[in-house]
């Protein structure tokens, strides 16, 4: 069953409703595969390597707050300094690449420009199907660098490239977006607060 599966005549009822599969859809994410999400991030910043993020519509604003939140954010009070760059973030070249070559090729082509083994790349993607996320993740994976994909609804081919995949058990795009977003600020928090010392952590606001 889909959600909404029926109509609603009350906002109240469809935000609790909301809220209930909000619920669920967080608690279906797999818990050994956010532990090795967060290694394998910590890794990267760690090694200074650089993380490149990528996702599309409501993914690609996630991917740019992914970038705040993990570069300016985890080195708060740490002594991590993650280099985390959002390949939408040219507005001229991503539209220069979708007009001369093809929108399928508008994250690959500046992956391919930018990226070097050892670096990582993070995909957001609901379906986990689109065409220009899932050449990003092959790229990545074929020439070094590790790949972390966050899913929804069957997960797509994006799902089964990455190193490792944080699926959402949902097949809405607000709550399977929602959960994503949710993701990209628990991995930053828990990194961050892991760096810091308890007193540290009791004196700030996250």
């Amino acid at each position: 069953m889909t959600f909404p599966d029926s109509k609603y005549d009350d906002v109240g009822a469809y935000f609790d409703a909301y809220a209930g599969h909000l619920a669920r859809a967080a608690a279906s994410v797999d818990r050994a595969a956010l532990a090795a999400a967060t290694d394998l991030l910590t890794d990267i910043y760690e090694r200074q390597a650089t993380l490149y993020v990528c996702g599309n519509g409501g993914s690609a604003l996630i991917a740019d707050g992914f970038v705040s939140d993990h570069a300016k954010l985890i080195q708060t009070g740490t002594d991590l300094v993650p280099r985390v760059v959002h390949l939408a973030g040219s507005l001229s070249m991503l539209t220069a690449i979708g007009n001369d070559i093809g929108y399928e090729d508008t994250f690959a082509y500046p992956l391919r420009t930018l990226g070097r083994a050892g670096d990582g790349l993070v995909t957001i993607s609901s379906s986990g199907d689109s065409e220009n996320i899932v050449r990003a993740a092959q790229w990545a994976r074929d020439n070094g660098l590790t790949v972390l994909s966050l899913t929804g609804f069957s997960g797509g081919r994006s799902a089964g490239i990455a190193h490792v995949n944080l699926h959402v058990e949902a097949d809405n795009y607000g709550i399977i977006e929602d959960t994503h977003q949710s993701l990209m600020h628990a991995l930053a928090q828990f990194i961050r607060q892991r760096r810091m010392d308890l007193p540290a952590v009791q004196g700030c606001r996250f």
